[in-house]
């Protein structure tokens, strides 16, 4: 398998575990929100433009982003719950 092959390989299967976690929807919209990306409706990627390292790198830094916001917005309605325990930043 040549480095591209293996490149489209690792990140479709990066979005289908992400797939698992958010959904298919906002895995495959966050995903293709990396513009070097070519993802069809299934989120199996059929093309990657540019350097292939760095445009993983970029979409797990999406994911990542996400994930954080996702973990804070959870975290915030059990924090209001008990209002004299400072929150976490």
């Amino acid at each position: 398998m040549q480095e591209q092959e293996q490149y489209l390989a690792i990140i479709t299967e990066i979005i289908a575990k992400q797939a698992v976690i958010l959904g298919p929807d906002i895995a495959i919209l966050k995903a293709r929100s990396v513009k070097e990306l070519e993802i069809n409706d299934d989120g199996k990627v059929t093309g990657i433009k540019g350097d292939p390292k760095s445009v993983m790198q970029k979409l797990i830094n999406a994911y990542v982003e996400l994930s954080g916001m996702i973990v804070k917005n959870a975290l915030g309605s059990i924090f209001e719950k008990y209002p004299g325990v400072p929150r976490m930043e």
